[in-house]
């Protein structure tokens, strides 16, 4: 007789919510990454721009120039601004995700722990059973000699 775990179903659904959860996790790291890649991206822009324009205002620049140079920097306060915001949303769904993983993978767990009990419990009555059919035949034996004998 084989073992058959009557909510298999269920330890398949939460193995699955479970995979599914890890994927949307995998999802929110890769944003966070791209995100976080772009802000690095703005900040170095603005260093070099800053630079420039260090280094321009030390030779003859036109004052419109650095103006326009000026507000170029400003844009991209603005930018690095925004994309902080963006990086912070995108740790938040991270976090969340990794929540979500948490709770599906301690679902998971309890019904993995449920389905171990079960054929413990079943082969356990396994034995017992080749047990008592071995005690039976043995009984049987037993009888058929003393039956025998007299």
């Amino acid at each position: 007789m084989k073992f058959r775990y009557h909510f298999q179903k269920v330890v398949d659904l939460k193995s699955n919510e479970k995979t599914q959860a890890e994927w949307m996790l995998s999802t929110a790291i890769g944003k966070l990454q791209t995100e976080e890649e772009h802000l690095l991206q703005l900040l170095n822009d603005k260093k070099e721009l800053i630079d420039v324009i260090q280094s321009t205002t030390k030779s003859t620049a036109s004052v419109s120039s650095l103006q326009e140079m000026q507000r170029y920097v400003h844009h991209l306060d603005e930018c690095i601004s925004r994309k902080s915001s963006d990086v912070r949303h995108a740790e938040v769904n991270v976090q969340r995700n990794q929540t979500f993983l948490n709770g599906k993978m301690m679902d998971e767990k309890v019904w993995l722990g449920a389905r171990d009990k079960a054929k413990i419990k079943f082969q356990q009555e396994m034995l017992l059973r080749e047990q008592n059919d071995l005690d039976e035949m043995a009984t049987v034996r037993f009888a058929a000699k003393a039956g025998r004998a007299n």
